[in-house]
């Protein structure tokens, strides 16, 4: 029980620090330009996974697979795509909310499950359909600036792209599963980070003053980094399911964030998408949290042919979602069948 309190904390803490992105990117856009920005997160990340773990290897006995050719495209899919999604989001917070920002973040589960779907062919239940459908109502309404007037956030849409990007992204880095997390994490922090330094270069953007260089590598290591490695811990303990269920509140932390640093007023709009966000969201943890459990069918068949007796038996198995428990059962029936 202490240990999945001490999961339930550490998944707790990672959405925590994940959701404070957002709003301090926001902030620290006053001083860095926005591809520089996305820039030093991505290296800050990389740079402390590295650090963490060169600290934490002799510790960990789990066997991972290594990354081999067969790997390169999702590699390289996962590095371009951390290019371009952070550039979009720092771009989007220039023209949009910080707090519509934080809410608009959770488009990338609709952006992750339906390129799965479409991509990958995994199954989406009916639950999660109607979630999507909500978060995506959701991002409609706080796409607007001005609702009554029905006038597009350019900011708001720069943000939704960035969410497509990760949800592609998403899906890359899920087919590296089975590698070491801290060296996937290392490879995407420094490659992407020096793949959008080389963009602000060709972009003509200027090199932030070192105090803010350093605060954005501190905030690339907290809200990227960190956020990672207490996810990790967590899914150790409790699984991916519930880890990533919990992960789900990172927006509604990261818009009470900003309110408190922008002093920020909420629009009608807000309140509409966060009224349908939070259900949405509501719905897509209990599909995560939903288990699926197997029941085995057994039937005794016995047929008269040419006048003798047959019996044989016939098994089938179907599948059922329940909560909390993963158990199989079998049920025996007897039936006869004349031929």
């Amino acid at each position: 029980m202490n240990k999945k309190l001490l999961a339930i904390f550490y998944a707790i803490l990672a959405a925590a620090l994940y959701a404070i992105n957002i709003p301090l990117s926001k902030l620290l856009l006053n001083y860095i330009d926005p591809t520089m920005m996305a820039s030093y997160l991505y290296l800050g990340a990389g740079i402390g996974v590295g650090i963490l773990f060169l600290i934490t290897k002799n510790k960990d006995k789990e066997v991972y697979e290594k990354i081999t050719k067969k790997d390169l495209p999702n590699v390289l899919g996962m590095i371009v795509l951390d290019i371009a999604a952070p550039i979009l989001l720092m771009f989007g917070l220039l023209d949009s909310a910080s707090s519509n920002a934080s809410l608009l973040n959770n488009f990338e589960i609709v952006c992750t499950s339906l390129i799965a779907l479409l991509v990958f062919k995994e199954a989406i239940s009916k639950r999660m359909w109607f979630a999507i459908s909500l978060i995506t109502m959701s991002s409609f309404f706080l796409s607007f600036e001005d609702i009554s007037a029905f006038r597009f956030s350019w900011g708001a849409i720069l943000v939704l792209l960035a969410t497509l990007c990760w949800g592609l992204e998403n899906n890359c880095t899920k087919n590296l599963s089975k590698k070491n997390t801290y060296h996937i994490v290392f490879l995407k922090g420094i490659f992407s980070g020096l793949g959008s330094l080389i963009v602000a270069l060709c972009m003509r953007e200027k090199f932030a003053m070192i105090e803010y260089f350093a605060l954005a590598l501190l905030l690339g290591f907290v809200a990227y980094g960190l956020s990672i490695f207490f996810y990790i811990k967590a899914q150790g303990i409790i699984g991916a399911s519930k880890t990533s269920a919990y992960y789900a509140v990172a927006p509604f932390i990261g818009t009470c964030l900003s309110f408190v640093i922008f002093m920020e007023r909420p629009t009608l709009a807000y309140f509409l998408g966060l009224a349908i966000m939070i259900l949405g969201t509501v719905i897509v943890v209990i599909d995560t949290l939903a288990k699926k459990h197997s029941h085995t069918h057994k039937h005794t068949v016995t047929h008269r042919h040419n006048g003798r007796t047959h019996s044989h038996m016939i098994e089938h198995e179907h599948l059922h979602s329940h909560y909390l428990s993963e158990q199989k059962h079998r049920h025996r029936h007897n039936k006869a069948e004349m031929c």
